[in-house]
């Protein structure tokens, strides 16, 4: 049996007996139970009174014992019901809510109607990225700084978390920063795939198992596996390249499965930061990066799946164990705190041991309660710093921009980003054999909702235009290979007619491809012709008033997730790279306003690209 570390690289690592399969023997060993978290449960619960699927009536010194399993995943910073952007309570049509205040409502009923000891508590990644809280506490005012709790930390231990995987964002902002926010945490946190470079040593706990004590029966054993995605290598690349890699899902659930199993685990829950259809965003020899379905259907000794990744609803969803012929049972909760999957297993005590013997899931609509008070007490001060923080003006705009047609038109607020991202590589090359380069400039719209108010711009304005944490790079390309990127970038387009309605909001999203796979370059002029079949609309490519040539070299400014191979976009992730000094493109862009104090479009605004159709400019 070999020890493993609680995480990466925590310099006084807290170790577990963890029981570890060697490469080529049969698993062993006495099973991980750290931190295991002892609960009592009765078999004459009746929880069907409950009213969610799968509640097994339950009778005096009847056999069967129905368990509840609870879920989030992909909660991204979001602590309480709030929209940094627009500061003020997060809305949609729909009529959403997010926040983990909301989910621990949510939580605190399930746990008050079943009883606490019959339920645990799981999330699938994706925790401390994605809102200007986020950012905040791992950039401006960082918690591996101050020493201060980060405040999902803080609210996932005061909900009582059991087990919490990592998602691809939880690497956004360094190891060193992820092993600060894991050894705050009381909940385990779980990545069996993520394994020390050119080793199958995990770098992080694979598995735990909890203990549920069953009255006048053997306890109930319940192991979760935690896998996160593939896809970490190539988006987070600066934070890991040398130092993790990250096996395939299905590749890392059949070897820790087994040794779950062996070391006593009754029921094998998983918990995924992996979508379920199958696909991956990028190309090459990576594992799949949706594989959750794939772990259930090939991977055998798997009772229920939870997932997360794809920020989609997914109830509930069967699938049948290619092995066994068994069901496994899956779900998908809404991301930013919006739903709460719940699964409940019927299990029963057969022959020594427990077993699942029905099993069910669907997902609760956090809409129906209010902000619990106390989590929102534990986060008030930090997210009270946050919202002075993003309402600080840094510059006045002479006209108000707005993103809400940059998917089909080259608008001035994406020539801002532009024009920052070139200036800061400008000054960046200077003096270098680089310098003698054309520069130009990727951005692509993150958001159609921002927009920058005639008047005072503050941070929330530049966070709701560039709500991504990317960094800045510099990379060359040649004329050919800017063509073959531009006609990629020009797949978004479903095709159009030459004489068909003006209509281009229908036009985008070709094949669910989403608006931040859609980019536009600055620095050459060219038009996109939606009437052409794919791979032959992008006309006119020109620098300066001439052609582009094949051979032409650029300077061209690009964020890392795209350099990084995000998106699959040609030649990008394999062309030199002349400048990464990982310089924040959001922060970039509020210092450029702040030095400047004006932002005005007829200094930068040049409209260099256009929709066509048979070379007739669409608007």
């Amino acid at each position: 049996m070999t020890e493993l570390p609680h995480h990466h690289s925590d310099p006084t690592p807290r170790w577990c007996s963890c029981a570890v399969p060697d490469d080529d023997a049969a698993p062993t060993g006495s099973g991980l139970t750290r931190r295991n978290m002892l609960v009592g449960i009765s078999a004459a619960g009746a929880l069907a009174a409950v009213g969610w699927p799968g509640a097994a009536q339950a009778v005096p010194n009847d056999k069967s014992v129905t368990i509840t399993i609870m879920g989030t995943s992909d909660l991204h910073a979001n602590v309480i019901n709030w929209d940094y952007y627009k500061d003020a309570a997060y809305s949609d049509a729909q009529g959403n809510v997010v926040g983990l205040a909301r989910v621990s409502s949510v939580v605190n009923e399930i746990r008050a109607q079943r009883g606490r000891e019959h339920t645990l508590l799981f999330d699938a990644g994706d925790t401390i990225q994605g809102t200007p809280l986020g950012f905040y506490y791992a950039t401006v005012e960082p918690v591996t700084e101050t020493g201060a709790i980060h405040p999902m930390a803080a609210q996932m231990n005061a909900i009582g978390y059991d087990a919490v995987a990592l998602g691809n964002h939880e690497f956004n902002y360094g190891l060193e920063f992820l092993d600060n926010w894991i050894s705050q945490m009381d909940a385990d946190v779980l990545a069996a795939n993520a394994v020390h470079a050119g080793t199958k040593v995990p770098a992080y706990l694979p598995y735990t198992i909890k203990t549920m004590k069953v009255k006048g029966r053997p306890p109930i054993r319940v192991g979760v596996l935690g896998l996160t995605n593939p896809g970490v290598v190539i988006w987070d690349k600066g934070n890991v390249s040398g130092k993790l890699e990250v096996q395939g899902l299905v590749e890392a659930a059949a070897r820790w499965v087994p040794v779950m199993r062996a070391a006593g685990a009754d029921i094998v829950v998983v918990s995924a930061h992996s979508g379920d259809s199958g696909t991956s965003s990028y190309a090459g020899d990576l594992p799949v990066e949706n594989a959750a379905a794939l772990v259930a259907e090939q991977v055998p000794g798997i009772d229920a799946i939870l997932f997360g990744h794809a920020h989609r609803e997914v109830p509930q969803r069967f699938v049948t164990n290619l092995e066994t012929g068994r069901q496994v049972v899956m779900s998908e909760p809404k991301n930013w705190g919006q739903r709460l999957s719940v699964f409940d297993l019927t299990l029963e005590f057969a022959k020594g041991k427990w077993t699942v013997a029905s099993s069910s899931a669907t997902t609760l609509n956090t809409n129906t309660v209010i902000d619990d008070p106390a989590l929102v007490a534990v986060v008030q001060a930090q997210h009270d710093a946050v919202v002075d923080y993003v309402n600080t003006t840094v510059a006045t705009s002479t006209e108000a921009m707005s993103a809400a047609e940059a998917c089909w038109k080259d608008t001035a607020i994406l020539d801002y980003v532009n024009v920052v991202q070139e200036a800061t590589v400008a000054a960046a090359v200077a003096g270098t054999p680089e310098a003698s380069l054309p520069i130009v400039s990727i951005a692509a719209p993150f958001n159609r909702a921002a927009s920058f108010p005639a008047g005072p711009v503050s941070i929330k304005d530049v966070a709701g235009l560039y709500i991504y944490d990317n960094t800045l790079l510099a990379s060359i390309l040649t004329g050919a290979q800017i063509k073959d990127y531009l006609e990629y970038s020009a797949e978004y387009f479903k095709p159009v007619a030459p004489d068909a309605p003006v209509d281009p909001a229908s036009w985008t999203n070709a094949n669910n491809r989403p608006d931040y796979n859609y980019d536009q370059f600055s620095g050459v002029d060219y038009g996109v012709d939606v009437s052409q079949p794919v791979g032959s609309r992008i006309v006119g490519l020109s620098y300066q008033g001439a052609p582009v040539a094949v051979g032409q070299q650029f300077l061209v400014a690009v964020n890392n997730y795209r350099q990084s191979g995000g998106g699959g976009f040609p030649h990008i992730a394999t062309a030199p790279v002349v400048y990464n000094a990982q310089v924040a493109i959001r922060e970039a862009i509020v210092s450029y306003a702040s030095e400047s104090g004006t932002i005005d479009p007829a200094t930068f605004h040049v409209e260099n690209w256009r929709l066509v159709r048979n070379g007739v400019p669409v608007f």
